[in-house]
């Protein structure tokens, strides 16, 4: 298998490369415009959610501001308080405004104007990113627009007649690609040095304009090239930021964070996870928290060492399944792009590097019973049902025989309530019993794909009558549920959120569908 792979890789790298648009300099997150002022406020905890001062904008320039501190006796946390409400404006408190009862369907419609935001413009010194168009936030603490959230969040849209909102968002992530060379995690400044799941090739699908065409599939090669970086000097065995080449030439792709400092959202928390784990490299560390933040899956079982414990980490050492599906299917969705465009060379090389990677993906990560992420450091998939297992049926890369052994291995992660991300309860969010909406989604479309219609018609089911319960018992719709009993979800750095934009966009879909 090594030869045509190979062979259809050099297909690939000798296509000529998309005109790049020009990309901003990247601006300084908070953390790094204020140094010992940005970490006295998170270590003496003088807000009980790190985001916050995040997400605060300061009053005047930044040099003013830290004149000021250095002139501050701002000894104790009362005498920080005061300089903070002197020299910043803190975020508003989400609001979101109670409805009359109302149908679920109904009331997700109805939920969408209170999730709108428009950002053509920020105050100075803001960490928030301007955008052209009005956009969807999921919720609660998250203020801004998200990048794998906002998928998910898309299908719901049309079917409240909002297909304007759809290509709104989809013009927004587009100028984030033209402007930084990547779709950030948030638009927030303190994101920029990650991106998260690539499914702008979704949202991109999701389209009804088809004279945007060209610029949209122009910027899903930017997009690609921004996780391809790196790939031409590599040697087999080596891997640099998003990429890795296996022993057999085999290129795939990793999460990263080009940044190895504590997370601007949760220094605090990151900070205090490496005073307690003297023994690893603090920058390696943080890289793999912030990776881990670049897959979605913050955090998960799925990354540690150990199978339990934050302080194992190791994000940056896995090949995950569910990014290299996503990685095929843009691969996959620029190649159609390119032959309805009429551009041969880059159709047929887009179309070799889907074929390289189908031939990849069913070899390395596929461990005899299910797919899994292939530990760099053992050299083979490992052993771990996670709910990303069935992402290589959503992006149609599996076998027939693949598929239905992955069926049959994934009903354990099956509860009352939907999908399990993982069967280890560590208190972590993204693990037993919680289940997400993109899980679900991910799970029923590629379980169909494959014929396997009894599985996701009960998983849907589970999820709607979870989701329901919910609704009925507190008129919310939830960030996280607890699937194994059908109630909210908890675990994680922060509490559970309302609002909620990918759920509202997975439960509208799923209800709109025939019975």
């Amino acid at each position: 298998m090594i030869r045509p792979v190979l062979a259809l890789l050099a297909v690939a790298l000798a296509a000529p490369a998309p005109a790049r648009a020009p990309v901003s300099p990247t601006p300084l997150s908070p953390a790094q415009r204020f140094g010992d002022l940005y970490r006295q406020v998170q270590m003496r905890r003088l807000f009980p959610d790190s985001k916050t001062f995040a997400d605060a904008t300061p009053r005047r320039p930044d040099a003013a501001v830290m004149a000021a501190y250095r002139r501050c006796a701002c000894t104790t946390d009362p005498a920080l308080r005061r300089f903070i409400a002197a020299n910043f404006t803190l975020p508003a408190a989400p609001i979101v405004r109670p409805q009359p009862r109302a149908p679920l369907a109904q009331h997700i419609d109805r939920l969408w104007p209170q999730l709108t935001r428009e950002t053509r413009t920020v105050p100075p010194g803001s960490s928030a990113l301007t955008l052209p168009r009005p956009y969807v936030v999921p919720g609660g603490r998250f203020r801004e627009m998200y990048y794998w959230d906002s998928y998910f969040t898309m299908l719901g849209l049309p079917l409240a007649g909002r297909q304007d909102l759809v290509e709104g968002m989809v013009a927004d992530f587009g100028s984030l690609v033209d402007r930084y060379g990547r779709i950030p995690n948030g638009t927030r400044t303190y994101y920029l040095s990650r991106s998260q799941p690539p499914v702008f090739y979704l949202m991109s699908g999701l389209s009804r304009d088809a004279t945007t065409l060209a610029t949209r599939n122009r910027q899903l090669r930017a997009e690609h090239a921004f996780w391809m970086t790196g790939e031409r000097t590599l040697k087999p065995g080596e891997q640099h930021a998003r990429v890795v080449r296996l022993a057999d030439g085999a290129l795939l792709n990793r999460y990263w964070d080009d940044r190895d400092d504590p997370r601007d959202e949760s220094w605090r928390e990151d900070a205090e996870l490496a005073a307690t784990t003297p023994a690893r490299d603090a920058k390696q560390l943080y890289r793999d928290l912030r990776a881990a933040a670049e897959s979605g899956w913050d955090f998960s079982s799925r990354w540690f060492a150990d199978g339990r414990t934050l302080a194992t980490i190791r994000t940056t050492r896995l090949v995950p399944v569910d990014l290299n599906s996503l990685m095929l299917g843009l691969e996959q969705a620029i190649a159609a792009n390119c032959r309805t465009l009429r551009d041969a060379p880059c159709a047929t090389a887009f179309a070799a590097r889907a074929a390289a990677r189908t031939a990849a993906i069913r070899q390395h990560l596929w461990n005899g019973r299910f797919f899994a992420d292939y530990d760099l450091d053992t050299g083979a998939a490992n052993d771990r049902l996670t709910a990303a297992t069935v992402f290589p049926l959503f992006a149609r890369v599996a076998t027939a025989d693949q598929a239905r052994a992955t069926a049959r291995a994934f009903e354990p992660l099956v509860g009352q309530g939907g999908v399990r991300a993982t069967l280890v309860p560590s208190g972590q969010q993204w693990d037993e019993p919680n289940g997400w909406a993109p899980h679900q989604w991910v799970a029923i479309q590629g379980l169909r794909h494959y014929g396997e219609t009894a599985l996701a018609a009960r998983i849907k089911a589970a999820w709607l009558a979870g989701v329901t319960a919910e609704y009925r018992a507190s008129g919310k719709l939830l960030e996280k549920y607890d699937v194994a009993e059908r109630r909210p979800g908890g675990g994680g750095e922060y509490p559970n959120q309302d609002g909620f934009g990918w759920t509202n966009g997975v439960t509208r879909a799923l209800l709109a569908e025939p019975r």
